[in-house]
């Protein structure tokens, strides 16, 4: 019988972006995925659609699967000629049972291999702001279990030694035993005066961390609530968290926002705001599919030569053209002796990826902005051709005719609501449960569209901030009978984040 093999997978302690880059490729090749409690689902996104996935989570006082029953699992798949990742937190061998597991696999004679993970007792402290060593003031570090019960007869750890013996002490699964832990480090030695910080949950969105010394810390972990999963650290290093805290403080730490722009287009938004600390909900409201006829477009693509110009009003508009472009045998050579105007830098940087080069971009990427710098390219007499969506209002093209042009508008793109349920679940639901800080719109069709999937319950969108691109979407909230709490002041993607950041600095100075 040809046995499979066995991968022990640390996933990280949290943050999904800490997987080592072993451990992905594992994931995306396993036939047979059994994971954690703790692992972040977006990891789980990186898995064949066709991979099994086996949940056997631990929590306190509950276990999906016991220790005996995992380990009989992963051995039975391995006998099953699969390929499966055992996908653990942090370091499969740190506090983990990795160490368990193996012995089964190696007891079985099924073929093993360890991916190490960044261990939680590592990482929770640096996205704290507490290295568990510095040159000043700790040589050493221990990492301890904190999971002993309290009324146990005899302790597995020497608490004479540890207490004094390292200068950094970190405690995993600590939570619930803070206090006997905090007692047992006082009567062996330890000054009540050592700084101690607990994190909660940390690397993820939901990281916090909480400062005092020994003698207090038990106080204030109550008063703060915090939950497990917990990294309780000891030591001088704690100190430096006031003068090294990064992750915790960045300017949308914490803050879930809605994106509701079209699925193929959201990283872009999401990239960003993680990167500002936000947690991006990913609900596209919209999709962008072909006109109900190729026929009016084709016709202006093949006589290009007859415009003087085309003005492209989003990278949906440009995606369509060329597209439709070399579904005609053409490409942009084509362009030619034609001069192209673009909306903003993202349709331009479009156009750029694609060869093409842009003649104008206006200073304030709204259909004003264009119109107002457009005069000036002496545009009198000319062809415009402008494809856009089927649902793109007029404005533009009456202010492009109103410069004394001949504006041909043809619908390049139709843009529909979003209707598959999957897409759109998350979102809803944790709008309802008013769990959603800010929704962004990047465009007058997410307002309606994302309204019309909330249907009756339409009003749960006045439990968040709302965010707009730029005015003519705040404008269509507006016709909505709703008002944007911020408005980009430059109309990109980029722009939006920054309103975003400007406006929550601006509330906390409020509050001071």
């Amino acid at each position: 019988m040809r046995h499979g093999k066995v991968y022990l997978v640390g996933a990280g302690p949290g943050d999904p972006g800490l997987i080592t880059v072993k451990g992905l490729d594992c994931l995306k090749q396993a036939d047979v995925i059994v994971y954690d409690r703790l692992i972040d689902g977006s990891i789980l996104d990186a898995a064949r659609a066709d991979a099994e996935r086996i949940y056997v989570g631990k929590g306190r006082g509950c276990h999906a699967k016991e220790q005996k029953d995992i380990n009989r699992l992963l051995v039975n798949k391995a006998r099953e000629g699969k390929s499966v990742v055992r996908l653990k937190g942090g370091d499969p061998f740190v506090l983990g049972r990795g160490g368990e597991e193996a012995e089964a696999l190696a007891a079985n004679h099924i073929p093993f291999e360890i991916v190490s993970g960044v261990s939680s007792a590592l990482a929770v402290p640096a996205y704290a702001g507490i290295p568990v060593t510095h040159r000043r003031l700790a040589s050493s570090f221990t990492v301890v279990t904190g999971h002993e019960a309290p009324g146990k007869i005899k302790s597995s750890i020497s608490w004479d030694k540890i207490s004094v013996g390292s200068d950094t002490l970190v405690f995993l699964m600590g939570m619930a035993n803070l206090a006997y832990i905090v007692d047992q480090l006082i009567q062996n030695g330890r000054p009540s005066s050592t700084p101690v910080a607990v994190i909660s949950q940390g690397t993820s969105s939901r990281h916090r961390t909480v400062v005092s010394t020994l003698e207090e810390i038990v106080s204030r972990t109550e008063e703060e609530s915090l939950q497990s999963p917990a990294v309780i650290v000891v030591g001088e290093v704690v100190r430096l968290r006031e003068q090294l805290q990064w992750f915790d403080n960045r300017p949308l730490f914490g803050k879930c926002v809605l994106v509701t722009r079209a699925e193929h287009q959201a990283s872009e938004l999401s990239r960003l705001l993680l990167e500002y600390g936000a947690v991006p909900v990913e609900m596209p409201v919209i999709e962008i599919s072909p006109p109900s006829t190729w026929e009016e477009l084709d016709q202006a693509i093949l006589n290009l030569k007859s415009y003087h110009w085309i003005v492209f009003t989003s990278v949906n508009a440009v995606d369509a053209f060329c597209k439709r472009l070399n579904a005609l045998g053409l490409d942009v050579r084509e362009l030619a002796g034609v001069r192209i105007g673009a909306i903003g830098p993202a349709t331009a940087r479009a156009l750029e990826e694609r060869g093409s080069y842009t003649d104008y971009i206006p200073e304030a990427y709204t259909s004003q902005g264009f119109l107002a710098g457009f005069s000036s390219q002496d545009i009198a007499e000319s062809r415009v051709l402008l494809p856009r969506a089927d649902v793109a209002g007029s404005e533009l093209a009456d202010g492009i005719a109103g410069l004394g042009a001949e504006v041909h508008q043809v619908t390049a793109y139709k843009t529909i609501a979003m209707t598959r349920a999957k897409a759109i679940s998350q979102g809803k639901r944790m709008l309802s449960k008013g769990e959603i800080d800010v929704v962004t719109f990047t465009s007058a069709s997410t307002v309606s569209n994302l309204l019309a999937i909330l249907g009756q319950e339409w009003e749960v969108v006045n439990r968040a901030r709302m965010a707009c691109i730029g005015p003519t979407t705040a404008a269509a909230l507006a016709v909505k009978g709703l008002k944007a709490d911020i408005v980009a002041s430059e109309h990109t993607i980029p722009g939006l984040v920054k309103a975003m950041e400007q406006y929550f600095q601006g509330r906390g100075k409020e509050n001071e």
